[in-house]
Protein backbone atom coordinates (compact mmCIF):
# COMPACT_ATOMS: atom_id res chain seq x y z
CA UNK A 1 0.00 0.00 0.00
CA UNK A 2 2.96 2.28 -0.53
CA UNK A 3 1.13 4.06 -3.39
CA UNK A 4 -1.59 5.34 -1.05
CA UNK A 5 -1.39 8.43 1.16
CA UNK A 6 0.35 7.68 4.44
CA UNK A 7 -2.09 8.10 7.34
CA UNK A 8 0.67 9.56 9.56
CA UNK A 9 2.05 12.07 7.06
CA UNK A 10 -1.20 12.86 5.21
CA UNK A 11 -4.01 12.32 7.73
CA UNK A 12 -6.35 14.64 5.81
CA UNK A 13 -7.03 11.82 3.34
CA UNK A 14 -8.48 9.67 6.13
CA UNK A 15 -10.05 12.33 8.36
CA UNK A 16 -13.71 11.54 9.23
CA UNK A 17 -13.88 8.80 6.59
CA UNK A 18 -15.70 6.33 8.88
CA UNK A 19 -18.43 8.89 9.61
CA UNK A 20 -18.66 9.84 5.95
CA UNK A 21 -18.96 6.15 5.01
CA UNK A 22 -21.87 5.75 7.38
CA UNK A 23 -23.72 8.79 6.01
CA UNK A 24 -22.99 7.65 2.44
CA UNK A 25 -24.36 4.21 3.32
CA UNK A 26 -27.59 5.79 4.61
CA UNK A 27 -27.87 7.87 1.44
CA UNK A 28 -27.32 4.78 -0.73
CA UNK A 29 -29.91 2.76 1.20
CA UNK A 30 -32.46 5.53 0.71
CA UNK A 31 -31.68 5.75 -3.01
CA UNK A 32 -31.82 1.97 -3.49
CA UNK A 33 -35.11 1.88 -1.59
CA UNK A 34 -36.47 4.53 -3.94
CA UNK A 35 -35.39 2.48 -6.96
CA UNK A 36 -37.09 -0.59 -5.46
CA UNK A 37 -40.28 1.39 -4.85
CA UNK A 38 -40.32 2.40 -8.51
CA UNK A 39 -39.80 -1.26 -9.51
CA UNK A 40 -42.71 -2.34 -7.29
CA UNK A 41 -44.95 0.36 -8.74
CA UNK A 42 -44.02 -0.66 -12.28
CA UNK A 43 -45.12 -4.23 -11.51
CA UNK A 44 -48.43 -2.94 -10.11
CA UNK A 45 -47.44 -4.10 -6.65
CA UNK A 46 -46.58 -7.69 -7.60
CA UNK A 47 -42.89 -6.96 -7.01
CA UNK A 48 -43.68 -6.54 -3.32
CA UNK A 49 -43.81 -10.34 -3.04
CA UNK A 50 -40.22 -10.48 -4.28
CA UNK A 51 -39.02 -7.42 -2.39
CA UNK A 52 -35.95 -9.06 -0.82
CA UNK A 53 -34.77 -10.38 -4.19
CA UNK A 54 -35.48 -7.08 -5.96
CA UNK A 55 -33.65 -5.14 -3.25
CA UNK A 56 -30.63 -7.45 -3.42
CA UNK A 57 -30.37 -7.29 -7.20
CA UNK A 58 -30.91 -3.52 -7.40
CA UNK A 59 -28.41 -2.93 -4.58
CA UNK A 60 -25.75 -5.17 -6.12
CA UNK A 61 -26.10 -3.71 -9.61
CA UNK A 62 -26.23 -0.13 -8.30
CA UNK A 63 -23.10 -0.57 -6.21
CA UNK A 64 -21.10 -2.34 -8.94
CA UNK A 65 -22.02 0.16 -11.66
CA UNK A 66 -21.38 3.26 -9.57
CA UNK A 67 -18.14 1.97 -8.06
CA UNK A 68 -16.83 0.77 -11.43
CA UNK A 69 -17.67 4.08 -13.12
CA UNK A 70 -16.44 6.52 -10.50
CA UNK A 71 -14.81 4.54 -7.71
CA UNK A 72 -17.70 5.58 -5.46
CA UNK A 73 -21.43 5.14 -5.06
CA UNK A 74 -23.63 8.24 -5.30
CA UNK A 75 -23.64 8.45 -1.50
CA UNK A 76 -19.85 8.29 -1.40
CA UNK A 77 -19.61 11.00 -4.05
CA UNK A 78 -22.05 13.15 -2.08
CA UNK A 79 -19.81 12.78 0.99
CA UNK A 80 -16.59 13.42 -0.95
CA UNK A 81 -14.99 9.99 -0.48
CA UNK A 82 -13.85 7.33 -2.93
CA UNK A 83 -12.41 3.83 -3.02
CA UNK A 84 -8.86 3.25 -4.21
CA UNK A 85 -6.91 0.04 -4.71
CA UNK A 86 -3.48 -0.65 -3.23
CA UNK A 87 -1.81 1.23 -6.10
CA UNK A 88 -3.96 4.31 -5.55
CA UNK A 89 -5.94 3.62 -8.71
CA UNK A 90 -9.69 3.88 -9.11
CA UNK A 91 -11.75 0.73 -8.98
CA UNK A 92 -12.42 -1.17 -12.21
CA UNK A 93 -15.32 -3.54 -12.89
CA UNK A 94 -13.64 -6.62 -11.40
CA UNK A 95 -12.65 -4.82 -8.21
CA UNK A 96 -16.12 -3.26 -7.97
CA UNK A 97 -17.73 -6.71 -8.19
CA UNK A 98 -15.32 -8.11 -5.60
CA UNK A 99 -15.85 -5.19 -3.21
CA UNK A 100 -19.63 -5.38 -3.56
CA UNK A 101 -19.57 -9.15 -3.03
CA UNK A 102 -17.51 -8.62 0.12
CA UNK A 103 -20.01 -6.02 1.31
CA UNK A 104 -22.87 -8.48 0.74
CA UNK A 105 -21.09 -11.23 2.67
CA UNK A 106 -20.41 -8.93 5.59
CA UNK A 107 -24.02 -7.73 5.62
CA UNK A 108 -25.25 -11.34 5.58
CA UNK A 109 -23.31 -12.17 8.74
CA UNK A 110 -23.73 -9.59 11.51
CA UNK A 111 -20.60 -10.72 13.37
CA UNK A 112 -18.50 -10.07 10.27
CA UNK A 113 -20.13 -6.66 9.84
CA UNK A 114 -19.43 -5.74 13.46
CA UNK A 115 -15.78 -6.75 13.03
CA UNK A 116 -15.64 -4.67 9.86
CA UNK A 117 -17.08 -1.58 11.57
CA UNK A 118 -14.63 -1.95 14.47
CA UNK A 119 -11.79 -2.16 11.96
CA UNK A 120 -13.03 0.99 10.18
CA UNK A 121 -13.07 2.87 13.47
CA UNK A 122 -9.69 1.66 14.75
CA UNK A 123 -7.34 1.01 11.81
CA UNK A 124 -4.96 3.71 10.61
CA UNK A 125 -6.50 3.82 7.13
CA UNK A 126 -10.09 3.19 8.29
CA UNK A 127 -10.33 -0.04 6.34
CA UNK A 128 -13.15 -2.49 6.88
CA UNK A 129 -12.75 -6.25 6.58
CA UNK A 130 -13.51 -6.27 2.83
CA UNK A 131 -11.08 -3.39 2.32
CA UNK A 132 -8.33 -5.20 4.21
CA UNK A 133 -8.96 -8.43 2.28
CA UNK A 134 -8.96 -6.69 -1.12
CA UNK A 135 -6.24 -4.13 -0.22
CA UNK A 136 -8.60 -1.24 -0.94
CA UNK A 137 -9.05 1.94 1.03
CA UNK A 138 -11.62 4.71 1.32
CA UNK A 139 -10.11 8.18 1.18
CA UNK A 140 -11.32 11.74 1.00
CA UNK A 141 -11.35 12.89 -2.60
CA UNK A 142 -8.48 15.04 -3.66
CA UNK A 143 -9.43 18.70 -3.92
Amino acid sequence: MTHLPDPDRQPEFYQSVATKRFIAWLFDIAFISLLCTVAILLTFGLGFFLLALIYAVVSFVYRVITIANGSATLGMRFMGIELRDSFGSRMDLGKAVAHTAGYFVSMAFPVIQIISVIMMLTSARGQGLTDAFLATVMINQRA
